[in-house]
This record gives C-alpha cells, sequence and structure tokens, in this order.
C-alpha cells in the first residue's frame, strides 16, 4: 500500500508538474503580447505629441509666407467661368415706354432679322451680328450699363418675337434658324480698335463709296474712313428720285422760295462724292441737314428744278458711316467672310471677345 500510494503521488506530482508548465507557457504568452502592446501605445502617444506640438507651428509659417507673397489677379481667369449669356441687355420700347430685359445673344438675333434680310448669304449675317453685338456693348460701357438701349434706328432696330413672327409671317421659321445660326457662329465675338470695341455703325447700300464720319458727324474715328464700295451699283434700288413741292421744300428748310423758275442752287461735294454743302436760294446748309429734313435716302443727291417742284435723284441708302449691308452681302457672295467684311468696313480693327475686350460687362452682370 505504502508503494502503491507512493507511485500514485508521484504520478500526481508528475501531473502537477506537467500542468505547472503548461500553465506557465500560457501565462508567458499574454506578457509578450501585452509588452508589444505597451510599445504601441508609447509610439501612438509620441505621434499625438508631435502632432499636437509640431504640426501647428508649421500651418502658421506656411500660411504666413502666403500672405507675405503679392497677389495677382488675371482678368481672363477671374470671368473664364462666366458665360455672356449671363449678359442681358436693357431695351426701351418706344411704343409702350416700357422696358424689357432680353439676354444678349437673343437681343443680337432680333437685331439681325430686324436690321438686315435674311435672304442675304450668312458670312454677311455673321458680320451684321459682330457688328449689333459691338454696338451694344459699346454702349452699355459708355453708360456704365444702366441706360436701356433704344427699339428704333437711333440706336439699332430691335422686334420682340411676336413682332418678328407678325412681320416675316410664313418665313419666320427658316429666317429666326438663319439668324440663329450666323448669332451662335460668333458668339461673344465683338469689333475692337486697339483693344476697345468701337462705334461700328453700319446702313443699308453705299453710293459707291462709304463716308468718313468725321464728314458725317464732325467727330474723327480713325476706323470710320471712306472705302470703295461698288457692290451696290447694279442694284435696281441703287438710284431713286423723289419730287417734293417748292413749298414743302421751303417749309422744311425754313427758307423763302419765290416763283422763279431758276432759282439759284450750288453743290459741293466730298470725297465720297456726297454733298458736303448746298446753297438755295442764297441759304447754305450741309448735306446731312438738306438729307434729314427732307427725308431723302442719302446725302448724295442731286436737284433739279422743273416747274413748282424740286426733283431730287439720290444714289444709295443711308447715312453711309461704316458698314453697308448690300456691300456686305456682295463681298460674301465673292466668297469673303464676316471677318474680311468687317476689318474692311471698319479700317484697322480687330475681331475679340467680351470676356477680352469689356470684361467689367460680364462682371456685372
Amino acid at each position: 500500500m505504502k508503494y502503491s500510494l507512493s507511485k500514485h503521488r508521484k504520478k500526481r506530482s508528475t501531473g502537477e508538474a506537467v500542468r505547472k508548465k503548461n500553465v506557465s507557457a500560457v501565462q508567458k504568452q499574454p506578457r509578450k503580447e501585452k509588452q508589444q502592446w505597451k510599445k504601441f501605445s508609447l509610439v501612438c502617444v509620441a505621434f499625438l505629441l508631435c502632432a499636437i506640438i509640431i504640426l501647428p507651428t508649421i500651418i502658421v509659417k506656411l500660411h504666413a509666407q502666403v500672405e507675405e507673397e503679392p497677389k495677382e489677379t488675371n482678368i481672363v481667369e477671374v470671368y473664364e467661368d462666366v458665360d455672356e449669356e449671363d449678359v442681358t441687355v436693357t431695351v426701351q420700347r418706344t411704343d409702350t415706354n416700357e422696358r424689357e430685359q432680353v439676354p444678349l445673344e437673343q437681343y443680337v438675333t432680333h437685331v439681325v432679322l430686324s436690321e438686315m434680310p435674311a435672304e442675304f448669304e450668312i458670312e454677311a449675317l455673321k458680320a451684321q451680328a459682330v457688328a449689333a453685338r459691338t454696338y451694344v456693348i459699346n454702349h452699355l460701357l459708355h453708360h456704365e450699363g444702366n441706360e436701356a438701349i433704344l427699339d428704333s434706328v437711333e440706336h439699332q432696330v430691335y422686334q420682340d418675337e411676336a413682332e418678328l413672327q407678325q412681320t416675316l409671317g410664313a418665313d419666320y421659321y427658316w429666317k429666326h434658324e438663319k439668324a440663329e445660326k450666323a448669332v451662335q457662329a460668333t458668339k461673344g465675338e465683338i469689333i475692337t480698335y486697339e483693344d476697345e470695341p468701337i462705334t461700328p455703325t453700319f446702313f443699308s447700300m453705299s453710293n459707291g463709296y462709304t463716308e468718313a464720319a468725321e464728314n458725317y458727324w464732325g467727330n474723327d474715328l480713325p476706323y470710320l474712313q471712306t472705302v470703295e464700295s461698288k457692290w451696290e451699283e447694279a442694284h435696281p434700288k441703287f438710284t431713286n428720285q423723289t419730287i417734293i413741292d417748292m413749298t414743302d421744300v421751303a417749309k422744311a428748310l425754313d427758307i423763302t422760295l419765290n416763283s422763279s423758275p431758276n432759282i439759284p442752287i450750288k453743290i459741293t461735294r466730298n470725297e465720297s462724292n456726297r454733298v458736303s454743302e448746298v446753297e438755295i436760294a442764297g441759304e447754305t446748309f450741309t448735306g446731312r441737314e438738306v438729307r434729314e429734313k427732307l427725308h431723302l435716302r442719302s446725302s448724295d443727291f442731286a436737284i433739279e428744278q422743273r416747274d413748282n417742284h424740286f426733283i431730287f435723284t439720290t444714289k444709295g441708302y443711308g447715312h453711309g458711316v461704316g458698314m453697308s449691308q448690300y456691300g456686305a452681302n456682295g463681298m460674301a457672295e465673292e466668297g469673303k467672310n464676316y471677318r474680311d467684311i468687317l476689318t474692311y468696313y471698319y479700317q484697322g480693327v480687330g475681331i475679340s471677345t467680351i470676356d477680352k475686350a469689356a470684361p467689367a460687362i460680364v462682371a456685372n452682370d
């Protein structure tokens, strides 16, 4: 029994030793993991301390450097994301005395349809679109966008949608589509002289030459000079006769005309062959005055007296300054594009865009 007990104890002792050994091995493993976790925690704490103390210092220094550097403004970059479609035109309607807010390109389309026959060549319509756009942009610049533009010949003829449909009738849709095509092909383009938008006057038909602005309005503009324009001479309406009673002439010019069959008339012409000065019965007028007071088609006129009437024979149609619309169409028929047309009738100009030549207009809208 003693032997057996001792043997049993020995076995138990051996089992306990094995168990203790296993327990010890198990206990050692978490201790090792604990040490590794402790090291990781210390690294994290060190990193956080670094971020809290050092990072703000770096940010402050970078901010200080940015503030010290001078700021440069690039106009093209400032406005490059702005579409000129955002520009609106305030149109003063003469019939109703009301004002309409019209998107720029829609306004230009309606002016093209109101000012030029849609039957004209597409390049002529493009030239008209750029001229019309330039005119209104120049107007907005000089009036700081506060004064409305008139819908009449005093500025540019403009008709709204309903008016155009009534004027153009059954041809409205194809004419509108053609004009809109010309406008979109030149979207945002304007005419400039020395990087500034010009005053792009235009008229219907020349007498063979355009008129210099100085001769008609008295102010010399380098881009509005006399150029030859012969494309209109074959047109059936190139010449026109207007017969006016002597009493009506006297009333319009505020002069006294006797019943003499040979009233003295003396005409002086300028380099464009238009009347610069005319003397009638001792009274002197400019060609422009006679044209406007008697509602003649142009200031290139001849006068013939027949009994108690005057016969005025005119050549061309309009004031004659700037682009001749019929001349533009003649150039287009010969294969010239709208840029050729514009740079011919407006001397020394370039074609630019609103955002470059008139960024203030885009910015204000």
